[in-house]
């Protein structure tokens, strides 16, 4: 296991949402991809705490939910 990180600000970094997401401001994040992290912030709150995770666990993550049904709401 590695204890490097390699740390890049919100404001490097290219934001998107996805085209799924509601323009109502619901539950929705935003992602910005770099060659080895998926960084995932709350839509809602752009100041706060961002989730980076490796492009590996983002895609194997995107997979699983992408193969389950939709909840009713």
């Amino acid at each position: 296991m590695s204890t490097e990180s390699s740390v890049s600000t919100p404001a490097d970094l290219y934001w998107f949402k996805s085209s799924y997401s509601g323009s109502g401001g619901g539950d929705c994040v935003e992602v910005a991809a770099t060659p080895a992290t998926v960084h995932i912030r709350d839509a809602k709150n752009r100041q706060g705490p961002v989730l980076g995770v490796s492009t590996g666990a983002w895609s194997a993550s995107a997979t699983f939910a992408g193969g389950r049904p939709r909840p009713e709401l």
